[in-house]
Parts: C-alpha cells; sequence; structure tokens
C-alpha cells in the first residue's frame, strides 16, 4: 500500500463500502438466515456493480456535515448491531441506512441523487423481505395448490382448511411453509432486474406476475413432496426438505426458473442495462 493509495478519498470509500457489506453479510451469517445471505449477496453485488460502472462519472464532494452526520450514523447503526441479541427487523432495514451513510460520505447530501438507483434497489430489498412479516395468510391456497398436485398424481388426498390428509399420514401448511417468504425474495429479483434493465411496459408489468406465479408454484410442488414423506413416515427426509438444504434447493429452482423467463424478456425484444447518468 503506497501512501499515493492512502490519500487518494476513493480508496477509503471503497474500505468503508466493503467494510459495511462485510459487517451487514456476517450479521445475517450469524442470524442463521441462508435464504436472506443468499439474497443480500445478489442485491450488494448489483448495487456494487452499478457503482462501479459509474466510478469515473461520479462527484466525490462531501461536506463537513454531511460527513459528521453520516459517520455518526454509521457509529450508531454499528453500535446497535453490536448490542442486540435477535436482529429481527434491523437486518432488514439496515442495507437502505448503509447504503445511505457512504453515499454521504461520497458525495454529501447535494449530489445525494447521484445514487438514487442504487439506494432504491437497497430499498426495494429491505421492502420485499418485510413482505413475509405482514399479516397475510396464504397456507390455505397453498394447501389447494399442493393437494391439487397430489391428486393429478394420483394420489388420493382430502383436503381441510390447511391440513392436507393422506392414507398414512398428514401435515398442516403452516404460514412459515405458505411460500409468502419465497414470494417475497422473488418479487425483490424481480424488481432487481426491471431497475437494471429497460423493458417495456408490458413486460415491466408481466416480470413481477410472473416471479409470484413461479415461487407459488414452486412451494406447491414441495409441499406436496413434504405431505407424501410423511405419509411413507420418511421423518428425516421430511426434515431435510423442510428446514435443512432441501428447502434452498427449492428457492434455486424458482430463481432459475424467473431467470430463464427474464433471459427470454431481454432476448425478444430490444432491452439494455439501465446506465443513464445521474
Amino acid at each position: 500500500m503506497t501512501s499515493l493509495q492512502l490519500k487518494n478519498p476513493k480508496f477509503w470509500l471503497s474500505g468503508i463500502a466493503i467494510g459495511c457489506i462485510t459487517i451487514y453479510l456476517t450479521l445475517v451469517w450469524i442470524a442463521d438466515n441462508s435464504s436472506l445471505f443468499s439474497v443480500s449477496c445478489l442485491f450488494w453485488a448489483a448495487v456494487s456493480s452499478l457503482i462501479w460502472d459509474r466510478r469515473n462519472d461520479l462527484h466525490l464532494e462531501s461536506g463537513m456535515f454531511s460527513s459528521l452526520f453520516a459517520f455518526s450514523l454509521l457509529i450508531l447503526l454499528l453500535v446497535k448491531a453490536a448490542s442486540l441479541t435477535s436482529f429481527g427487523m434491523f437486518l432488514l432495514v439496515l442495507p437502505p441506512l448503509l447504503g445511505f451513510c457512504v453515499a454521504l460520505l461520497a458525495s454529501g447530501f447535494k449530489r445525494l441523487a447521484q445514487y438514487k438507483k442504487e439506494l432504491l434497489i437497497l430499498i426495494v430489498f429491505s421492502i420485499t423481505n418485510v413482505i413475509p412479516r405482514i399479516p397475510f395468510d396464504i397456507s390455505q391456497f397453498t394447501a389447494k395448490f399442493a393437494a391439487f398436485i397430489l391428486w393429478y398424481m394420483g394420489t388420493e388426498v382430502i383436503r381441510n382448511g390447511e391440513n392436507i390428509h393422506l392414507k398414512t399420514g398428514s401435515v398442516e401448511v403452516y404460514g412459515g411453509c405458505s411460500g409468502i417468504e419465497l414470494i417475497g425474495q422473488m418479487l425483490g429479483i424481480a424488481c432487481l432486474f426491471l431497475l437494471m434493465f429497460t423493458l417495456d411496459i408490458k413486460k415491466r408489468i408481466l416480470v413481477p406476475i410472473v416471479a409470484t406465479l413461479v415461487a407459488f408454484i414452486v412451494n406447491g410442488f414441495r409441499v406436496a413432496l413434504m405431505a407424501n414423506l410423511v405419509a411413507s413416515n420418511q421423518r428425516e427426509a421430511f426434515k431435510y426438505w423442510h428446514e435443512g438444504d432441501g428447502s434452498l434447493i427449492f428457492s434455486l429452482i424458482a430463481v432459475l426458473c424467473l431467470g430463464v423467463f427474464c433471459w427470454f424478456m431481454l432476448g425478444s425484444g430490444t432491452s439494455n442495462r439501465s446506465n443513464a447518468k445521474t
């Protein structure tokens, strides 16, 4: 490391930004939320990519007040994170606050509009991850769809509310298994795609609808699989697909399906990455 690098404000800003991202991902890792960790990596990578593409066009002039305010807020957030025993909603609102602090340190309040797209991406990340906490239960719809899948595959099944009854076992679809969390994550990825690329209005409406349907359908197949595992008394396999890495496999399938659809959307017309200078 040379003295010239130490005097370069871009070096220190990059270090602070990387430090904030690393701290956040570490907190998510400590919280043992693997699905949130993977989505967080995707959103932070998107924000970093956008900043890197415009690195030579950004105006890096922050005033004393902006810097002090940003540093004070950043310290408060880090102290808050260090003092928590259960992170909860804090992890969901932290990314846009960290992004706001770094943007202030880089360019101050006057030039904050330069980072509107990046900050919007982080806000979308927070909002879509808050969706599963909204008191809106779709368990019955999930149970109906899973029961339909089982019936269509030739399995004798009876549904009663959120309960799916097979000959040799039953499962109850709780809110956590209803697919609302996966729907929120897929909507977040869909919004990220729309912010990164330009599409015509019809496609922009279609992408979040498809993201929601893909999440719901994939989760329905997961619930149907778990019902079959319970009916066949495969407890270890049920635990794997319910709580273990198996649940992440279904999330990956949903993301891949949406990715293929988005790739098709880009290839079916004139669509470019949205890199307009601000």
